[in-house]
């Protein structure tokens, strides 16, 4: 089969379009024909040499979020045939033993990921443990199935897992036109919340609003705490859900009312944070959260509520899988709302 992965940590020019093996699977193992899968912020970073799970090896395939056709089925799969569509689940916590990718279930430590840690779905094919993978219905499409798993389940266990958003509170969302942002939003909205979304553009900003984001900010040129506490009256919001960390946590703390939850799943903007008042914090009962990584139990109903709303997939591009080094410069630069798609 074709893949495109690299050797040694580098800019673009690593990535290499070649001929590998196919993956042939274990006895609880899927083959997956790739249709589609989405780009990540891990995908360049671990390119890069800037960062990498625990476990990551090289050569690399990326590409975490994956959506196909089943080609080949392990002799003791049940359940999953040749011939069904569906999306994959990256996590590798939960896998049985018996599966080629099992044993790397550590949630704390070595967890495996699909094209995080293991290959991926920038390929022909990808192998896939059979209980990772969920029934795409006839009347979605395979692209807009690749959009969910990493940002979905990102946002759904970081919103209310960790988070605990209830309907009828205010919740500000930063970084809108990011894949993570656009399943919160939506996400949130669902649930019953208010959100007031922050984005670098205008452009942005009004994306979000049909969204249904409720109200909108350019956090480049806006007063983020400012602008918070005059739509809630004073009274700031109930929860921020954050990933951008460096540039806006700040404003994110005193965005926050009394008892109000900064729930923080990334570090888009820089590793370090200041907190500016630790009177402000213990004084207003303020909740500071790391979201952890999300359960496998947690991944099928997310599905099933994707499956069964009208969100907004918000697919930005698709390059095929030989321009995928064009596919990440594009991601690197931010002038994107949603996801970029590979297709093989």
């Amino acid at each position: 089969m074709k893949a495109m992965r690299y050797h040694e940590p580098g800019g673009p020019d690593v990535l290499r379009y070649e001929e590998i093996p196919d993956p042939e699977p274990g006895p609880v193992d899927v083959v997956v024909d790739v249709v589609a899968t989405a780009l990540n912020r891990l995908d360049v970073v671990q390119r890069n040499g800037w960062f990498a799970m625990p476990g990551f090896t090289l050569p690399h395939i990326a590409g975490m979020d994956v959506a196909g056709v089943v080609s080949e089925v392990g002799d003791e799969v049940d359940g999953v045939a040749v011939g069904d569509r569906v999306v994959v689940d990256p996590s590798l916590a939960g896998v049985d033993d018996r599966s080629k990718l099992g044993g790397r279930g550590d949630l704390y430590g070595e967890l495996g990921i699909i094209g995080g840690t293991v290959d991926g779905g920038y390929a022909e094919r990808c192998l896939v443990p059979a209980s990772h993978v969920y029934a795409v219905p006839h009347a979605m499409s395979l692209e807009t199935a690749a959009t969910f798993p990493t940002c979905w389940l990102t946002a759904v266990h970081a919103l209310f897992d960790v988070g605990g958003l209830a309907a009828g509170e205010t919740v500000m969302i930063h970084a809108a036109g990011s894949g993570v942002s656009v399943a919160a939003i939506q996400l949130a909205v669902n649930a019953g919340a208010t959100v007031l979304a922050t984005a670098g553009t205008d452009e942005k900003c009004e994306q979000a609003k049909e969204l249904g984001a409720a109200h909108v900010l350019n956090n480049r040129t806006g007063d983020v705490a400012g602008w918070a506490r005059e739509l809630t009256e004073g009274a700031g919001v109930n929860m921020v859900f954050d990933h951008v960390g460096t540039a806006l946590f700040g404003p994110s703390l005193f965005a926050l009312g009394i008892g109000g939850r900064l729930v923080n799943c990334g570090n888009s903007s820089g590793d370090e944070a200041v907190i500016p008042s630790l009177g402000y914090v213990f004084h207003s009962g303020i909740k500071i959260l790391g979201s952890d990584p999300y359960r496998p139990e947690e991944f099928a109903p997310a599905w099933d509520t994707f499956c069964a709303n009208s969100f907004n997939a918000a697919i930005d591009s698709l390059f095929d899988l030989p321009n995928a080094a064009e596919a990440q410069e594009k991601m690197l630069t931010s002038n994107f709302f949603g996801k970029i798609l590979l297709k093989p």
